[in-house]
């Protein structure tokens, strides 16, 4: 397959393509399809960005008929009814039955977009600079969100210092036995640990790029009430893990919590259009007219996409349901995976349909050469993690349990591939380094 005129044109800086080296050519739920017309099974999901499959039917005719009736594709911030009847569906199907009151700021097109929304008006509410982040956290790479992120490859291309973040461990960074919430307690307690009062502390309940680590419940009421206490604002990162990932909409509804701040973007649209913003509660809404802009505020095809995947997706349980009985049959293969190479000291997290597969961080390159095997028999599956040591499987929430299985089957052949040889070094030659 002929990929000289990406080499020849496009930077450097291209990642995706080097580890599936194809061009795509098309794509149906949870497939996609080379020039050649080879089938692939995608458990990527567009980093999280097409949770209801790649051209969904409902999405896409929806969309066909407003573009037929000339409706309006860009509007800045103006008002449109593609724009008008979003905002009233959110406000019905998501936010009333939820009792959340919350503004909703359209922000550029990414998720990087929203954070840089939510950390600018959380300083400018608090009159502080300081914000707390977390280890193996990740938030965006344009300068603001980039300082909150925590991976040293994505730190180090920044090209000027990063700061007013300062970082403390994630939930079970320092091991079960240890409470990171009570530990940043005592930082904010005491006025000589050298900790700055933070405006503002932000959080993905499920680390995605950081490696699929969970936040448990407790840990997330622990870090509400320390914001209330302290007088902080709390931000959760809904960019990955929201919209339906995670079984319930937002991430973080099954920890009883009410965030001050809520970023959105990724599957946002339902259909893989650029669309993010940023919900707030009504009093934090202090911007001047015009304070915060960009001319891709207002997608309105996204908008029309967004409405209709809230309506055919959203007005009930069911839905999260069957996200529900999906999670048990990953989470039970994957489960059987690792038990079946007990000398590889894999393990399993995730919640919802976002499950990892890690290996150990001394075990080297073991994840990527799975994933690189697993695409040679047609599955996308990319990884995460400081090192790269956990494989992340992000299928479509609408994936059907036969072609889920057939993914499954996929990374479990690959798996055993590369780790019947790696048992082997682990097993008589010691730690693989």
């Amino acid at each position: 397959m002929d990929l000289s005129i990406f080499d020849r044109m496009e930077s450097e800086v291209r990642g995706y393509v080097r580890s599936f080296p194809v061009v795509f050519e098309k794509a149906r739920g949870s497939l996609l399809f080379d020039e050649t017309g080879r089938e692939y099974i995608d458990f990527f999901s567009g980093a999280g960005t097409l949770n209801y499959g790649h051209n969904n039917p409902v999405l896409k005719q929806r969309l066909i008929e407003y573009l037929g009736a000339d409706g309006v594709v860009h509007g800045l911030d103006m008002a449109t009814s593609a724009k008008k009847y979003f905002l009233e569906t959110f406000e019905r199907v998501l936010l009333k039955p939820r009792g959340l009151k919350y503004k909703v700021q359209f922000t550029g097109p990414t998720g990087t977009n929203a954070v840089e929304a939510a950390l600018k008006l959380a300083r400018q509410v608090k009159g502080r600079q300081n914000v707390i982040s977390f280890t193996h956290g990740f938030h965006g790479v344009s300068a603001g969100s980039l300082a909150a992120t925590a991976n040293v490859k994505f730190r180090q291309a920044a090209g000027m210092p990063l700061g007013n973040t300062t970082f403390v461990p994630y939930d079970g960074y320092l091991g079960p036995d240890v409470d990171t919430a009570a530990y940043l307690e005592r930082l904010l307690d005491d006025p000589s640990s050298g900790l700055d009062h933070p405006a503002a502390v932000i959080v993905e309940t499920v680390q995605g790029e950081g490696g699929v680590n969970v936040a448990t419940w407790r840990w997330l009421r622990q870090l509400a009430t320390l914001c209330r206490r302290h007088d902080m604002l709390l931000i959760i990162d809904d960019i990955q893990v929201g919209c339906g990932r995670t079984g319930s909409f937002f991430s973080f509804e099954q920890a009883g919590i009410e965030p001050d701040i809520v970023t959105l973007s990724k599957s946002l649209s339902g259909f893989g259009l650029p669309m993010s913003l940023a919900l707030f509660k009504p009093e934090l809404d202090i911007w001047k007219p015009g304070a915060h802009s960009g001319t891709f505020r207002g997608n309105n095809l996204a908008f029309v996409t967004a409405a209709q995947t809230l309506d055919s997706y959203w007005v009930d349980g069911a839905f999260a349901a069957q996200t529900q009985r999906k999670e048990d049959l990953l989470r039970n293969w994957l489960e059987n995976l690792a038990y079946g190479h007990p000398q590889a000291g894999l393990s399993v997290r995730g919640r919802g349909l976002i499950q990892g597969l890690a290996l150990p961080a001394e075990a080297g390159n073991l994840a990527n050469r799975i994933a690189a095997k697993a695409f040679e028999y047609g599955l996308v599956i990319e990884t995460s993690g400081a090192y790269d040591e956990v494989l992340k499987v992000l299928p479509a929430l609408t994936i059907e349990n036969e072609l889920l299985e057939r993914g499954l089957e996929i990374l479990e052949r690959s798996a055993a591939e590369v780790l019947g040889h790696q048992g082997k070094v682990l097993k008589f030659g010691g730690q693989r380094r």
